[in-house]
This record gives structure tokens, C-alpha cells and sequence, in this order.
């Protein structure tokens, strides 16, 4: 016998926050997260995730101001994402690795009401701060406490009570799909990070398409290595809890046996990676050991997957279905290839995905023909907001539309499409490297080479690479009388840029070939 169903229950919730509710109704004793030995039902997440909402709103949290989460992946990240959403505030993930050049300038932009930030990173923020003239409460995550007392401590520990639980009640209501949920800092060719603009409908709007296409189930258990900080290993979180799945996270894919053997114990059905983790495991001698059963599907983005990657897992695994993606922080998700296509299309990353559109144009913005190569333009409702603080680079890449009163994004890629549609990327527009799953901007590398002792000018181009997709090359010309090596070089590196920044190759050059305008000829350094 069918049940009448109420209004509200008709339409789904269109906020990220209100699927991790919905879900914990379905399926409140069901698994929803599991990191190390902890083991968090829907119904812990849902209930932990509101406590800490209240605590946020106490402090002051209203809606629209902006959270800095600071830290390695963990359990409590996840529920300050949660909390955040809850409170009507937009969270920021910083990677833990990340420099305090980089976090200095985050910081600033964003300008965050309250930092939660990992206890190891306790003298990076105090640092950041004293150069920082605006009132921000800190606060740091725990080492071990089952309680979310121990997330936000001093002058937070007394229970919520009924009025607090209206008081968040009332808050959530006031949210609105529109709102900005999260702010994802990405390189830019500026130098500087730009922040991409992603509201509850941007995300939602992204995660239901890739969700459609990887056909998940609440019978789903993602296993998640990547970052929360990449918003490839964010939506992982955001899609399971819309599903009703489990996702087991993380902290890094650093011992790939050990994630292989949680795999199979855990019976994992989904595997999100980069190239350099299937090439990292396309190493293991005994990979085809393990009972590989239950997992569905690997899925990649980043860059593309080698080809000889592909056929040698496709050799080793049959039964697994490899989806090929292709997306940018900008608009998340842009394309992916089906599983049945990888064989015959391996160097494609596919079609649009669902309620997604892709033009690929020439100079002038009019539309190519087939295996002509041009920039591709998306629309949909996944396509952020804008950049923050930038109205001038958001304009850059924000062009009108096909409709009245309508922007695309050019995304300042490369493609071109072959007759049956399939899209093949080329190559960026600008500099940028993509490289380990990661963008990097010369520009912000060059600066920090160039700040060496000993350093006169540096440059830094992208070279191809069958692991990174991309791996850094750099050139360097040494000041006079300068005795700088390449190891000196590397350590610089090593202490104040990101991994994935540290250049593979290094050469050292008497000059810079320059155009007639003075600037650094870059084709000409691809030719050395």
C-alpha cells in the first residue's frame, strides 16, 4: 500500500548537509564512516555534526562566513565540513601540507571567522596570525577522543540544550540553496591561489550527475586516499553520504599494500585514483594475489591514465570497470568515458556527463568541426560562481552565453572531438602544469626559485610524462660567481613548496631564450 507523501517529502533537499540528515532517517545503525580503528554510524555523523554546528553559532558563526579547516584527513575534518554547512558558513580545506607563503595568502583572502586546524599545525597558524590584523578564534583538532568536545575545547564543553537545538533548527532553515558551501583554493596563473566559488546547488547539481554515471548504490564502500583538500577526494565524502554508501578515508595512499589489504578485507566497491597510485599498484608484485571481488569500478581524473597502464590492468583485472575522467575545480566534473569504451577509445576521456554541456570553439567562439583542436566551454548548473575576491578573472573566463542573459565557462583548455564525439585533451591555454593530479602555476613556482640566494631568473614549463601526466621542469640562471647546485636547488624546494611543486628536472642555462617584448620564450625552452 503506497503512502501519501508530504510536500517537502516530494521534492529532494537541494542543501549538501541535508542528504548526510536524510540519510541518517534511512539508514541511522549503518556504517557511514570509517577512519583507522573508528567507526561512525549516520546517526553518530548526523548528531556529532549538529553539536558542533551549535558550538559554531554560540561562537559566532553566521551565515556566509567562512571556516578554514586546516588539517590532514580525519574524522573530524569531515564532521567540521558537516558543521559548517549546518551553521549556513562556507568551509575551506587546506591541505596539511601546504606552505605558510600559501596559507598566509588564504588566509587573507578569505578573511575566515574561525580556523580549525590540526594540533601539529598549531605554531604555522600563531605565526600566520601575528601578521594577520583581524580578529580570527582558533581552534584545534584533537589527537583521540571519541567526544567533539575535543575538536573546539575552551568555553565549548557544556551539552546543547533544547533552545540551542531551535536555535540551530531555525538556522538551517535560513540557508538557501544559493548560499556558498565551499571555497577550494586551485593554482592560477596569476601567481596566486584563486578561490573557486561553489554554492550547495553547484555541488549538488555535480554530485548527482557522477553519481548517475557510476551508478551508485547505498550498497557502495568507497575507499578514499586522496585529500579532502582535492575536490576529487571531497565530492568521494559529499557523494557517499547522498547515496547512503560507506566511505572508509584515508589519511594518504603511502602504503599501498596496506590499502590494498583494507580493499579486500573491507570489501571495497569503488576506488577513486590518480595515475600515480595505478602506477604505484601496477607495481606491486603481488597485486592479482589479493581477492579484488568486490570492488565495481576504479575511477580517474587528474590527467589522463598512460595507455600502457590501462591494458595492463584491464590484463590483470578484467572485471573491473576503469572510468576515465576528465573535470577542473571550476566546474568539478566535465566529462568521463564509459567503461565499455576504454578498450576502443583509451586515450578519450569520454562525453559530457549528465546534466552537462561541452563546446569545443575556435578563437572567435564559433563552434569547430570534428578532430579540429580548440577551447573548451562548459555549461551547467556544476559550473561555479566565480572566483572569490576576483571579479576581474572571473570575467576572464565567463563569457556570454547561448541564452539571454546566460555565461559559459571557457576553461582555457585544449580539446578536440572526434566524429563520434568523444573528447581528447591537447594541452592547457595558458602555462599551467598539471602534474601528480594537481594544477601548478609557473608563475607562483618561478617566484619562489627566483628567491633563492644565488638564483638570477627561473622558469618553468610542463614536459610530458607517462606517470604525472606532467612533470616540472625548471631552468635556472645562476647569479654571478654563484656556486648554487641542483641539490640546493631541491631543498629550497622541499622547505617551502608543496610535493607536487618540486620540480622533477632542473637545468641550468646562461640565459632565458625572451620574444621581442621581453618575456621568457617558453616554446623555445620545449625545443631544449
Amino acid at each position: 500500500m503506497r503512502t501519501k507523501k508530504t510536500i517537502s517529502e516530494l521534492f529532494s533537499p537541494l542543501l549538501v548537509h541535508e542528504y548526510l540528515t536524510n540519510s541518517a532517517l534511512k539508514f541511522p545503525d549503518k556504517t557511514a564512516l570509517v577512519f583507522e580503528e573508528k567507526r561512525y554510524t549516520y546517526k553518530d555523523l548526523d548528531y556529532l555534526s549538529d553539536l558542533l554546528a551549535i558550538k559554531l553559532i554560540k561562537q559566532g558563526v553566521k551565515r556566509q562566513d567562512r571556516i578554514i579547516i586546516w588539517g590532514e584527513n580525519s574524522h573530524e575534518v569531515v564532521l567540521s565540513i558537516y558543521a559548517t554547512l549546518k551553521a549556513g558558513a562556507t568551509f575551506i580545506v587546506l591541505n596539511s601540507l601546504i606552505k605558510p607563503p600559501k596559507f598566509n595568502y588564504i588566509l587573507k583572502d578569505s578573511e575566515p571567522t574561525i580556523i580549525i586546524a590540526d594540533s601539529k599545525l598549531k605554531d604555522s597558524v600563531e605565526i600566520a596570525l601575528q601578521h594577520y590584523n583581524k580578529s580570527v578564534l582558533v581552534f584545534y583538532l584533537g589527537d583521540s577522543s571519541e567526544k567533539i568536545n575535543s575538536l573546539l575545547s575552551e568555553g565549548l564543553k557544556t551539552d546543547p540544550s533544547p533552545e540551542d537545538f531551535q536555535l540551530l533548527t531555525e538556522r538551517k532553515k535560513s540557508i538557501l540553496d544559493y548560499d556558498l558551501a565551499a571555497l577550494i583554493y586551485t593554482s592560477g596563473s596569476t601567481g596566486e591561489p584563486k578561490g573557486v566559488m561553489s554554492s550547495h546547488f553547484n555541488i549538488v547539481s555535480a554530485a548527482k550527475s557522477i553519481i548517475t554515471y557510476l551508478n551508485n548504490t547505498d550498497e557502495d564502500i568507497i575507499i578514499d586516499v586522496l585529500p579532502l583538500s582535492f575536490d576529487y577526494g571531497l565530492y568521494q565524502v559529499i557523494m557517499c553520504f547522498m547515496y547512503g554508501g560507506t566511505i572508509i578515508l584515508e589519511k594518504s595512499f603511502l602504503f599501498p599494500v596496506e590499502i590494498i589489504k583494507k580493499i579486500e578485507n573491507e570489501k571495497v566497491t569503488g576506488f577513486p585514483i590518480v595515475p600515480t597510485i595505478l602506477a604505484m599498484l601496477l607495481k606491486l608484485d603481488k597485486i592479482k594475489e589479493y581477492n579484488l571481488k568486490t570492488l565495481r569500478y576504479i575511477s580517474n581524473t587528474g590527467a589522463a591514465l598512460p595507455v600502457e597502464h590501462i591494458k595492463k590492468f584491464r590484463d590483470l583485472f578484467p572485471e573491473i570497470k576503469i572510468f576515465s575522467m576528465f573535470g577542473l575545480t571550476e566546474c568539478k566534473r566535465i566529462a568521463y568515458l564509459p567503461p565499455e569504451d576504454i578498450d576502443r577509445k583509451p586515450g578519450s576521456v569520454g562525453k559530457a556527463m549528465p546534466n552537462c554541456e561541452v563546446f569545443i570553439v575556435d578563437e572567435n567562439g564559433k563552434e569547430v568541426k570534428p578532430n579540429i583542436v580548440g577551447e573548451l566551454v562548459v555549461r551547467g548548473s556544476n559550473v561555479m560562481r566565480g572566483y572569490w575576491n576576483s571579479e576581474e578573472l572571473t570575467n576572464q573566463v565567463f563569457r556570454k552565453g547561448w541564452m539571454q542573459q546566460e555565461r559559459v565557462l571557457f576553461t582555457g583548455d585544449y580539446f578536440y572531438k572526434d566524429e563520434e564525439g568523444y573528447l581528447y585533451f591537447v594541452g592547457r591555454k595558458d602555462d599551467m602544469i598539471k602534474t601528480k593530479g594537481e594544477r601548478v602555476s609557473p608563475k607562483e613556482l618561478e617566484n619562489i626559485l627566483c628567491s633563492i640566494e644565488g638564483v638570477s631568473e627561473a622558469a618553468v614549463i610542463g614536459v610530458p610524462d607517462e606517470i604525472f601526466g606532467q612533470a616540472i621542469k625548471a631552468f635556472i640562471v645562476k647569479k654571478l660567481n654563484s656556486q648554487i647546485s641542483e641539490n640546493d636547488i631541491l631543498k629550497y624546494c622541499k622547505e617551502n613548496v608543496e610535493l607536487f611543486m618540486i620540480p622533477k628536472i632542473i637545468v641550468f642555462i646562461e640565459s632565458l631564450p625572451k620574444n621581442p617584448n621581453g618575456k621568457v620564450d617558453k616554446k623555445k625552452l620545449k625545443e631544449i
